[in-house]
């Protein structure tokens, strides 16, 4: 079972999304803030992050360029959830590092074959 780590500070949106993400068939790993989310990776490694962009302390994207600079989150996919759609957040996230970016609200189908999408296109292990 692929293994996701959720990180938003809103725990409404944090059990949302876990429950979307675990009806959908995955392990769901949950962190409210960075230093919960960089806690977690210390334990386990997950097969796709999520990040929440606003966040109190260091925002998702803060957090998604300290996560590409780590060797065992470098090539992890990270799939950006924001309720900032503009352009201009959205290659702030991309230049960051993430793989992807979906803006909030986020609907179950939509959230659910996103995540099947990114974990698709991750390269076969030997």
């Amino acid at each position: 079972m692929k293994r996701i780590l959720v990180v938003d500070d809103e725990i409404g949106a944090l059990t949302l999304i876990g429950i979307m993400l675990e009806r959908g068939g995955f392990e769901v790993l949950k962190a409210k803030d960075a230093n919960q989310a960089l806690a977690v990776l210390e334990m386990e490694t997950p097969d796709l992050i999520i990040l929440d962009v606003m966040m109190p302390g260091m925002d998702g994207i803060e957090l998604c360029r300290v996560l590409r600079g780590r060797e065992d989150t470098a090539d992890v996919p990270i799939l950006i959830l924001s309720a900032r759609g503009d352009a201009k957040s959205v290659m702030d996230g991309m230049d960051a590092g993430a793989t992807d970016y979906l803006p909030k609200p986020i609907l179950h189908h939509d959230l659910v074959a996103k995540v099947r999408r990114l974990l698709s296109a991750e390269p076969l292990e030997d």
